[in-house]
């Protein structure tokens, strides 16, 4: 099971597909890793509690995860959470064919324009979100931990609040391969270089919260174009 804090469900307004917008939130725990491939949904009485809905809108929420290939159920055990097959045509080699360079340039063509519409389309659940995310990430470079996990959130929350799920998909393919760190290796840098290379990543982290949060995508767009060309110069060798 996972030991992640699963965020707080959304404060929804009622909405005539309860159902479907279980299956949203749901969604995004799983794809944003507070659900992990083998973890156990929350029993059906605890998402009534949670979301405040009837026990057949869960299970048609949860009939429509299994039909979209995220649980499945083992009757009287519970519904678990399945290790996803990547898109049939989405066929990216992202451990050994792309460079940190390569990487960063189609993020720098992806991310920037789900910035700006993260910034027009962005709910008050995701700004909350995405505050929570870089708290994270500011605590574990704090500590000297590693914070790849809570950077790759931060963008893919971007990408949930564009309300398109094929940014989400593309970045969620690329994994944590789209963290430049974790492509470099050690012998490449220091620790006290890395570390300083993370509060420099924080800073800009910050400056798209803001534009997202002001809702401003000009803005937005600038700050992750600064980010990824930041990185681009911090972590490329070529």
């Amino acid at each position: 099971m996972s030991t992640e804090t699963a965020p707080l469900a959304p404060q929804r307004k009622r909405s005539p597909n309860l159902a479907h917008d279980l299956v949203d939130h749901l969604t995004q725990q799983i794809r944003l890793g507070y659900l992990k491939p083998g973890d156990k949904l929350p029993s059906e009485s605890a998402i009534v509690r949670e979301h405040k809905v009837s026990r057949t809108v869960v299970r048609e929420a949860i009939s429509k995860l299994q039909a979209a290939g995220w649980v499945e159920t083992h009757h009287g055990v519970g519904s678990f959470v399945l290790e996803r097959q990547e898109p049939h045509g989405l066929r990216l080699n992202v451990e050994t064919a792309l460079s940190v360079r390569d990487l960063l340039e189609l993020r720098l063509g992806l991310e920037t324009q789900a910035a700006a519409l993260a910034a027009r389309r962005r709910s008050d659940e995701h700004l909350k979100q995405m505050r929570a995310a870089l708290d994270e990430y500011r605590s574990l470079l704090a500590n000297n931990d590693s914070c790849v996990a809570a950077d790759q959130r931060f963008h893919l929350l971007i990408a949930e609040a564009t309300g398109n799920a094929y940014f989400s998909e593309i970045l969620l393919h690329l994994g944590s391969s789209m963290i430049p760190r974790t492509r470099v290796p050690g012998a490449e840098r220091g620790d006290a270089d890395l570390a300083q290379l993370g509060q420099l990543a924080s800073l800009e982290h910050e400056a798209i919260l803001t534009a997202i949060r002001r809702q401003d995508p000009d803005a937005a767009r600038a700050a992750m174009w600064t980010h990824l060309s930041n990185s681009r110069e911090r972590f490329s060798r070529e």
